[in-house]
């Protein structure tokens, strides 16, 4: 188990203390503000990359994960069916090689535009299911320790995400919601110019958050 999943039990094991409470019923027209915390967890391995141009073999990279407050925004087109809309804090990671350590860091916004379906069953716990398109922007890249002095570059990424969840209401208007998403962010790698390849982070991304309906 990843360790980050911690965050995701911990939001799990506290809804499950909550009373009964009204359902928070989604209809078209609707709008829902979520407020949390997610970490993006990027998968143990993101594969090797081509170190030929620096005069190097096949270089096995790791990105480690991050935790920031995150922003959804939700519209429901139809009844139970919405389009949501996700926002953070830059999230930073470092970047290493097996065997050499830390290369690099770098920060990354993740927004995630998603369809989502909620299942409505008169109970005061709602799943919902949601599959969208992530854009992943780098930026403040920075080479470090063996590659300290040159110029480190990840590319931007296009993919697909998908969203699963769990609303436990509190109120007609509220309710304490657990998540887990996972994204498809594949990142071409450059130093000094030189492509070394692509690295696949792939996150599993857990969250916990409050959601208001308007």
């Amino acid at each position: 188990m990843r360790k980050t999943s911690a965050l995701l039990l911990s939001g799990l094991a506290a809804a499950m203390t909550l009373a009964a409470a009204p359902v928070m019923a989604q209809s078209k027209g609707d709008w829902t503000l979520g407020v949390g915390v997610h970490a993006v967890d990027p998968k143990s391995d993101a594969g090797d990359l081509d170190g030929s141009a620096l005069g190097l073999g096949a270089l096995p990279t790791k990105v480690d994960s991050d935790v920031k407050p995150t922003v959804t925004a939700e519209y429901f087109v139809a009844d139970n069916l919405g389009i949501e809309v996700l926002a953070a804090l830059p999230f930073k990671h470092d970047v290493s090689i097996d065997g050499v350590g830390k290369v690099g860091q770098t920060k990354q916004l993740p927004p995630v535009v998603s369809l989502q379906y909620h299942f409505t069953n008169g109970s005061k716990v709602t799943p919902f299911v949601g599959l969208g398109v992530n854009y992943t922007k780098f930026f403040s890249t920075d080479a470090k320790g063996a590659l300290e002095g040159t110029r480190l570059k990840l590319e931007d990424s296009w993919g697909l995400a998908a969203h699963a969840g769990l609303d436990f209401a509190v109120s007609e208007k509220g309710a304490l919601r657990v998540d887990l998403r996972w994204a498809d962010i594949d990142t071409r790698v450059k130093v000094d110019g030189n492509a070394l390849g692509t690295a696949s982070i792939d996150p599993l991304v857990y969250g916990v958050a409050y959601v208001f309906k308007f």
